[in-house]
């Protein structure tokens, strides 16, 4: 794009009244222009494809499509375009989501039209723009560190997968693969227990406990597992 040809924006939310208020902002704003509009993330994705626009803001709480999905598919097929992610949502989760599926910028809603520009010019010069609630997510989720029990091998989920399920001794040894003898779940949990972030501890008189997200096998590791005390 040359230095003296607008900004090319698309604006991407599933209310109407909130597209019609941004593409009025965007048309009486100097060096930004409006270039279309869509109500979800598909129709988001085939819009990016027409008016190849510069810079997208983008909802992220959508039907057919969340932002966060459009934004990692617009970010997969269309680099060059900068997301700037602009919500009423300041959830860490969806802060985290946004990020990672490729947003340069956060913003909520209440920014001001100043702010705005400011942070869509911001972008497209490849510089960041985080409103404070979502610079707050992000230090809570750094300060709370990895979910305990991700970095376990294949088998030790196997293991926790049986334990979850309330097998005993010499069942869990057998299903597992383990020499045929006779173990216990504290003996299985030695090698993993400093991963489980203090969860795995069945002995010692502690408390027993729960491995929820491993009982179905695993499939649901992508989205971690707790612990919670029976």
């Amino acid at each position: 794009m040359a230095e003296s040809q607008p900004l090319r924006i698309l604006i991407v939310d599933d209310h109407p009244m909130v597209r019609r208020g941004l593409a009025a902002f965007l048309k009486g704003s100097s060096g930004l222009q409006f270039v279309g509009e869509a109500g979800d993330g598909q129709e988001a994705l085939r819009l990016c494809d027409q008016f190849q626009p510069d810079v997208i803001l983008m909802d992220l709480v959508m039907p057919m499509m969340s932002g966060a999905a459009a934004t990692r598919a617009i970010r997969a097929k269309c680099p060059q375009v900068q997301v700037v992610v602009l919500t009423s949502f300041q959830e860490k989760e969806l802060v985290r989501e946004a990020l990672e599926a490729g947003a340069i910028s956060y913003l909520l809603k209440n920014v001001t039209a100043d702010e705005l520009a400011g942070a869509i010019r911001a972008a497209w010069a490849g510089r960041s723009t985080l409103a404070p609630e979502a610079m707050q997510a992000l230090v809570q989720n750094a300060s709370q560190g990895p979910t305990p029990g991700m970095d376990l091998t294949a088998r030790e989920r196997e293991v926790l997968a049986h334990l979850a399920i309330g097998p005993r001794h010499l069942r869990v040894g057998q299903d597992a693969r383990i020499r045929r003898r006779r173990v216990a779940p504290a003996q299985l949990l030695v090698p993993v227990e400093p991963r489980l972030g203090g969860c795995g501890r069945l002995g010692g008189g502690a408390p027993r406990h729960r491995l929820e997200g491993f009982a179905d096998g695993g499939h649901r590791q992508a989205r971690g597992w707790r612990c919670a005390a029976e």
